[in-house]
């Protein structure tokens, strides 16, 4: 998996559709939140879900630790991925793994202040288990370890897909504006987009998402092409 576009924060069929038609690969759905405060709704999810026609597939983005849950709901919403940011035990991302190897594992990499070298170390203890990470950005003022708005030190996640023996998405504040200079200097295999793509209304912008994409896809371009 490489050079792929992920969109998260799915509110309704619509906004589906229109990222769909502007190239997105990924579309991700945060559900079961610990806030309580999804976007979407999931049957309105497994409607979406289920008109997907690959490569484009749907994401959960889940909170869930126990493999067993996360298999049975993916399972449910029909999902071939799922984005763990949850505190997971390296030993449920490694059951899940032998549980359902169908499944495509992504697992979260919340970027600090201070927290690099015990991010490497994390990488290290459970590149085996997983496909793929994320890193995303740590709110002090919320607690949020997600959909933020915020960038984190790039030179951090710069490090991580160095150290690391599995491909890495980056996320956390990302733009049309700033996407590329962090595919240059990232390297990551994909990129995430979710309140950087939001209009006033809280819903995905048509121009906002496509200058994202064509940006996104002319930095991946450029770093093969070098």
């Amino acid at each position: 998996m490489k050079n792929l576009v992920q969109v998260a924060g799915i509110i309704d069929a619509e906004e589906a559709k229109l990222l769909s038609a502007e190239g997105v690969d990924w579309l991700g759905f945060p559900l079961r939140l610990p806030s309580g405060k999804d976007d979407i709704s999931e049957s309105a999810a497994i409607k979406i879900i289920s008109t997907l026609n690959t490569p484009q597939a749907g994401v959960l983005i889940s909170y869930l630790t126990d493999a067993d849950e996360v298999s049975a709901f993916c399972t449910e919403l029909g999902v071939t991925a799922v984005q763990l940011h949850g505190d997971v035990e390296v030993e449920q991302l490694r059951k899940l793994k032998a549980k359902r190897p169908d499944l495509y594992v992504l697992k979260s990499l919340v970027v600090r202040e201070d927290n690099a070298e015990e991010l490497l170390a994390l990488v290290d203890q459970c590149a085996d288990a997983v496909d793929m990470f994320i890193t995303d950005t740590y709110n002090p003022a919320t607690g949020a370890k997600g959909a933020t708005g915020l960038t984190h030190d790039w030179s951090v996640s710069a490090e991580l897909v160095r150290r690391s023996p599995k491909p890495l998405m980056l996320a956390g504040g990302l733009t049309p504006d700033n996407v590329a200079a962090a595919i240059r200097q990232v390297r990551p295999a994909a990129v995430d987009a979710h309140t950087g793509l939001e209009g006033p209304n809280g819903r995905k912008d048509l121009e906002k998402t496509r200058r994202f994409v064509a940006e996104a896809r002319r930095a991946f371009n450029d770093i093969e092409a070098a």
